[in-house]
């Protein structure tokens, strides 16, 4: 009977010993277990700050841009500031005419107006070309390269040409003022319609209404 109560007992013993050591080894797992979640949960607030940081800067970022298209709107307002240019016809500084409603065509200030535009106009051709006179006369010479030569020839050849041109301007001028001593100045040649005040400031020395120089230009392209 002894026996059997010490076995007993043993056996108890070891059960109270197998037991212990499980719940010490659950208790250490457990401990083990732990740090790793407070470093999941100390890991967790440094990503959420690394995303405050970069909202951080978008929102930086787009309070930042207005800034850069602050130049464009003091261009646009620069621009706003300048007077836009007045001058329509081929000689600056003489404003353009303000025709009235119900004003005659071709009265006396509308042809004083163009008489000023046309005497203008031609007395600053005629300087032009009393210039290339001079200039061609003063820079004439006779350069030994064969370059320096033909380079000299080809500015006056071209400066020749644009004076040709000017001159048979200066003769359509010409011919224009004629015209408004005669009060034929303003009409179309073709059809004797008005031309008009504002096509006469672009062109002074202009003899066709619009229609008529754009089937003139048809019949030009057709026969070239």
């Amino acid at each position: 009977m002894a026996a059997k109560k010490k076995t007993v007992k043993s056996k108890a013993a070891a059960k109270k010993k197998t037991v212990t050591k499980k719940k010490a080894a659950s208790k250490s797992s457990a401990k083990k277990a732990a740090p790793k979640q407070a470093t999941a949960k100390k890991a967790a607030p440094k990503k959420a700050a690394a995303k405050k940081k970069v909202v951080a800067k978008k929102a930086v970022t787009k309070k930042a841009a207005p800034k850069k298209a602050a130049p464009k709107k003091a261009a646009a307002k620069a621009g706003a500031r300048r007077k836009p240019s007045t001058h329509i016809g081929p000689v600056p500084g003489i404003a353009p005419y303000q025709e009235k409603k119900g004003e005659e065509y071709m009265n006396d200030k509308q042809v004083a107006h163009f008489r000023e535009i046309l005497t203008a106009w031609k007395k600053e051709l005629m300087e032009e070309v009393d210039r290339t006179v001079h200039h061609m006369q003063d820079d004439a010479a006779n350069f030994p390269d064969p370059n320096d030569r033909a380079t000299q020839e080809s500015e006056f050849s071209m400066e020749l040409r644009a004076r040709d041109r000017e001159r048979k301007l200066i003769r359509k001028i010409e011919e224009s003022i004629r015209n408004l001593e005669n009060d034929e100045f303003g009409y179309c040649e073709a059809c004797g319609v008005e031309i008009g005040v504002k096509r006469l400031e672009a062109r002074p020395t202009a003899t066709l209404c619009i229609d008529c120089k754009v089937l003139d230009e048809i019949r030009e392209r057709q026969m070239g």
